[in-house]
């Protein structure tokens, strides 16, 4: 009986422990459970914020390349109003000469006046001693007169009497004939002074009729030449997106090209082998879809507006050890100019093609790896005004 008691104490322990381990296996996998449905909602949380920084980073793209058409925008429109400024200077300038001359003229003026009042004064005393002259030419008329009468009752006697008196009249009348001709002269010359002073008149009111319109023109001139550059420069952004819309559609799909901003970036790994200036074949098929993008935007653009193609070599910052370069100046220079001979090759204008060797300043990467490096080695192409 002992026996048996303790044999079936022995097997009723073994449940407790099942029951124990069922639980610890049960509690373990809620944990577990709970850790998977916990790693899936972080998941689902970190994709959700993926998405966002890919939006905003497509929003920080757009923005840089807002700014940058923006920025070259304001260059072309400095230029432009650098330009309308000088026009303006000249203008001003221009009326400023006539404002002096029209001081000179109104002085002329005055002098003439002056001095035809100077020749009426001396009309009006020749008249007085012409008139005067007369008087007393009549007065020696009557005596010569009442003479005449007295000899012929009085003898031979007043004959020299009779002959100093003709004489004396003679004389008056030389003087009276001399002052008819001092009067005929003032005459004339006040006829010719007033001649001149309605030429100066006529000139005076021209000179002050230019004078007022040059004052409209020059207060009309900057609103007119804003508006010309408004649409000259309407013109151009609408060219420059024509020629935005082509290159893209050419070279839609091209892994190895770059939209920064109004400039496409090719890597120049793409198109050069590393530290030379001579295109690869799919260098040169890239240069080729380039030269017919700009084509045929350039039949559509008037030959009114004047557009260039910008070619711009850069390079990194690493410093050239040996090879024909002595600097990444050369390097770029020699890429940009490789370039534009293969543009010109293919039909683009030469007169429409400019390029500048940039070395290695304006980085698009900051950084020193390798990657960085890559991406600053590059060509960029930017339709622009010269």
């Amino acid at each position: 009986m002992s026996r048996r008691r303790a044999g079936s104490n022995g097997l009723d322990a073994w449940p407790g422990y099942v029951d124990a381990l069922s639980t610890l296996l049960m509690v373990t996998i809620f944990v577990l459970l709970v850790f998977v449905l916990a790693e899936a909602f972080l998941s689902s949380a970190l994709n959700g914020s993926d998405n966002t920084i890919n939006v905003l980073r497509n929003q920080i793209a757009q923005l840089t390349q807002s700014l940058s058409m923006q920025t070259t925008k304001n260059a072309t429109l400095a230029q432009e109003l650098s330009a309308l400024n000088s026009q303006l200077a000249s203008a001003q300038s221009a009326n400023a000469g006539l404002t002096q001359q029209l001081g000179a003229d109104s002085g002329t003026i005055t002098g003439l006046q002056s001095q035809a009042q100077g020749l009426q004064s001396q009309l009006s005393d020749a008249q007085a001693q012409a008139a005067a002259a007369s008087g007393r030419i009549a007065a020696l008329q009557g005596q010569m007169a009442a003479q005449a009468q007295a000899d012929e009752n009085a003898g031979p006697g007043l004959a020299a009497q009779l002959s100093d008196t003709q004489g004396k009249l003679t004389a008056q009348t030389r003087i009276s004939q001399a002052a008819e001709a001092q009067v005929a002269l003032l005459n004339q010359q006040i006829a010719a002074l007033r001649v001149q002073l309605a030429v100066l008149a006529q000139a005076l009111d021209a000179a002050k009729t230019a004078d007022a319109k040059d004052h409209v023109q020059i207060t009309d001139l900057g609103a007119q030449l804003n508006e010309a550059l408004a649409r000259k420069v309407e013109q151009l952004q609408q060219y420059q997106s024509t020629f935005f819309k082509a290159m893209r559609q050419a070279l839609a799909g091209e892994p190895n090209l770059r939209i920064v901003g109004d400039r496409f970036v090719f890597e120049s790994d793409v198109l050069f082998p590393v530290d030379q200036a001579t295109l690869t074949q799919a260098g040169q098929a890239e240069i080729a879809q380039v030269a017919s993008a700009v084509k045929k935007i350039a039949g559509k653009i008037p030959p009114k507006v004047n557009w260039i193609l910008s070619v711009d070599g850069y390079a990194d910052a690493q410093p050239i050890t040996g090879g024909p370069y002595h600097s990444n100046f050369d390097l770029s220079a020699a890429r940009a100019l490789t370039v534009l001979h293969l543009l010109v090759r293919d039909g683009v204008p030469k007169d429409r093609i400019s390029v500048s060797a940039m070395g290695s300043n304006n980085p698009l990467a900051p950084g020193n790896t390798p990657a960085d490096y890559a991406q600053n080695r590059r060509i960029e192409f930017r339709l622009t005004t010269p």
